[in-house]
């Protein structure tokens, strides 16, 4: 034992290499881990990029907007809304012109019942959600509280419950529709709970809690929280538009009788369930996570093709930040930074001119203001640094 600790010239110098090798692996090592760790993170898109993309896309719709504030204007508040949404979410200010311009032509649209819509249209419920996210992003200064309490207040008597003649069996409960008499649909709904939540309303919110029963529902998922006719004959997790209605939908039905799940309604329902106060281990939302794993991609909105792809862009975006997870891993263990992944889909969809549009006109998404507003919206969502 003393010969071998004994020091040498050979046992200096091998000491020396021994050293020298380690710090060389050690250092080795943590730049491997780094690099692991890089290619796990998720980096969002190149900031450069991403700017220019987004300014083209505001240039674009500034030379559309009005002198009356509004884009679009013959479609509605919704077009102006959302853009002055993405507008205020990208950091600019309530006094900016374009958006100041907006936003008074918004308060023109307040209504006596406290919605925000235009007079006699056929669209109050979805209106007024979409301007009272607007209006919420924009009220630094307490400036729009009467208009939001007022538009609250609006939303919840629209809302199918028991003031309305239904009990919680009734398919069409906790449910709303785009107005009147129509009937109710998950994506009013899930614009409805994004309305009330960002009002302050919390996921016990009674409102919030009975959007949920019907949110439920909206699943194809058979469970205590759906038994619904449409519970069983798909069964994959994901979301459909609407099970209260008396009128067959040859394009979102099934062979068997059931109504097929698709990415925007899935997405609305995700973000809609986590809205609500679920936990991870609900069956409920464990199953949407599943079937958003498995239909994972931005080439398409899944089950319906190119129709509402903008729409659906807008919900994936919102529905993947609430979520949380990034990277997100699909059901093939493939690990995506879907903000950077999004940008990208979208940003090779940009037309020279700054716009978006869908060729495919279902649902409005053949005017540009439209796509594109739903477009810069979504692109809030992936900004490379600024909190999302």
């Amino acid at each position: 034992m003393q010969q071998c600790n004994k020091p040498s010239r050979y046992s200096a110098r091998g000491n020396r290499h021994l050293f020298s090798w380690a710090a060389l692996s050690a250092g080795l090592l943590s730049a491997i881990t780094a690099v692991g760790l890089c290619e796990e993170k998720a980096t969002g898109p190149d900031p450069v990029k991403y700017q220019a993309t987004f300014d083209k896309g505001i240039k674009y719709l500034a030379a559309q907007q009005q002198e009356d504030g509004s884009i679009s204007g013959r479609l509605g508040i919704g077009p102006t809304a959302l853009c002055i949404l993405a507008l205020l979410r990208s950091g600019r200010s309530p006094d900016d012109p374009l958006v100041a311009k907006g936003l008074a032509y918004l308060e023109e649209a307040t209504q006596e019942t406290g919605g925000i819509h235009m007079p006699g249209g056929r669209i109050p419920n979805y209106e007024t959600c979409i301007a009272m996210l607007c209006f919420k992003e924009a009220n630094k200064d307490g400036k729009y509280d009467t208009i939001l309490k007022a538009a609250d207040k609006f939303l919840r008597g629209g809302q199918i419950a028991e003031d309305k003649g239904k009990d919680k069996s009734d398919p069409s409960y906790g449910g709303m529709g785009y107005g009147g008499r129509s009937r109710p649909d998950l994506s009013n709904t899930a614009f409805m709970i994004d309305a009330l939540r960002s009002c302050g309303a919390d996921a016990d919110d009674p409102a919030i809690q009975k959007a949920l029963a019907f949110v439920s529902r909206c699943q194809n998922l058979e469970s205590e929280y759906n038994t619904t006719k449409f519970a069983d004959k798909v069964n994959d997790g994901g979301f459909f538009y609407t099970g209260a209605s008396g009128k067959s939908d040859s394009s979102r039905g099934t062979p068997e009788g059931g109504l097929r799940s698709y990415g925007s309604m899935s997405y609305s329902g995700l973000k809609s369930l986590i809205y609500a106060g679920l936990e991870k281990d609900d069956p409920r939302l464990k199953a949407a996570i599943g079937w958003i794993r498995k239909n994972y991609t931005l080439t398409s909105n899944p089950g319906m093709g190119d129709a509402g792809l903008y729409y659906y862009y807008h919900t994936f975006a919102k529905a993947m930040n609430v979520l949380g997870e990034e990277p997100f891993e699909d059901a093939k263990g493939v690990k995506h930074d879907w903000r950077k992944e999004l940008f990208e889909a979208l940003a090779g969809r940009q037309n020279e001119n700054g716009s978006w549009v869908n060729e495919n006109q279902r649902w409005m998404e053949g005017d540009p203001n439209l796509a594109t507003s739903f477009a810069l919206l979504a692109l809030t969502y992936c900004r490379p640094t600024a909190e999302k």
